[in-house]
């Protein structure tokens, strides 16, 4: 296998992105549900936003396993340590509902941990893109683009994102202890975004989802500055067996 380029893939992506978020917005006009045997709904939107980049990812690099949500019963069980995770829509509920919260994600994976990625919420015309340490990107509306650094002290209340209105105590207790007191509840990837670019500083989770659920938000995430590991401080590696996610804490930066 020939020497992989993080940037270049990634920056390959971002039309197909725009191109898949089309399709996504057209799709939601004219929904098909179905339940999948996990108890998920599954929609053609999702399908066809896989469908698209899939396609594109096995031809830029026909040789890096792809790992998707919408394929994952086609996935042999087996140790592995460089592919793609693929989340056609995180947040289907919200899609489904006619919600602007959902995301696209593709995250790439080398040596277990998440090098780079693409998070896009194409109702918010928010494209957010990381290859590596301090190159984390936001574009909006296709124009503007702008540079991602959560590293920065900020004169301002803390405020902690989590999953529901009403947190565990466990989560509640891991804000007691970086004196949070506020917290928004917000559903997809889109939270490791709002990290990444200063709008809220903490995002604590039990073990819940599965890998391509966090991949590619951690990826512009920690490209941006973010302090990203489980409960246990330690670090979030991918290609785990079942692909499942362990506790998460995600810190805007070390003095969180």
């Amino acid at each position: 296998m020939k020497k992989i380029s993080p940037e270049s893939l990634i920056k390959k992506l971002i039309p197909v992105f725009y191109q898949a978020g089309a399709q996504s917005i057209k799709c939601s006009k004219k929904l098909k549900i179905h339940i999948k045997e996990d108890g998920t709904p599954v929609s053609n939107g999702d399908l066809e936003v896989d469908a698209i980049i899939q396609s594109f990812i096995k031809n830029i690099t026909p040789n890096i396993e792809i790992v998707s949500e919408e394929t994952i019963q086609e996935t042999k069980n087996k140790t592995r340590d460089t592919f793609w995770l693929i989340d056609p829509i995180d947040g289907t509920s919200s899609y489904i509902k006619g919600g602007s919260e959902y995301t696209i994600n593709v995250g790439l994976i080398i040596k277990k941990k998440a090098v780079a990625g693409i998070v896009y919420a194409p109702k918010k015309k928010r494209l957010f893109y990381s290859y590596g340490k301090n190159k984390s990107y936001e574009i909006y509306n296709k124009k503007k683009k702008i540079k991602l650094d959560c590293t920065r002290k900020l004169n301002r209340e803390k405020i902690a994102l989590t999953n529901s209105s009403n947190p565990s105590l466990t989560i509640k207790k891991i804000l007691n202890k970086h004196k949070i007191n506020k917290f928004v509840s917000m559903r997809s990837s889109l939270k490791f975004c709002m990290i990444a670019n200063n709008t809220f500083d903490l995002y604590a989770a039990k073990a819940r989802a599965r890998e391509w659920d966090y991949a590619a938000g951690h990826a512009v995430a920690e490209g941006a500055g973010a302090i990203i590991r489980n409960h246990q401080n330690k670090p979030i590696t991918y290609g785990k067996k079942g692909f499942k996610n362990p506790s998460l804490l995600v810190r805007r930066n070390s003095k969180i």
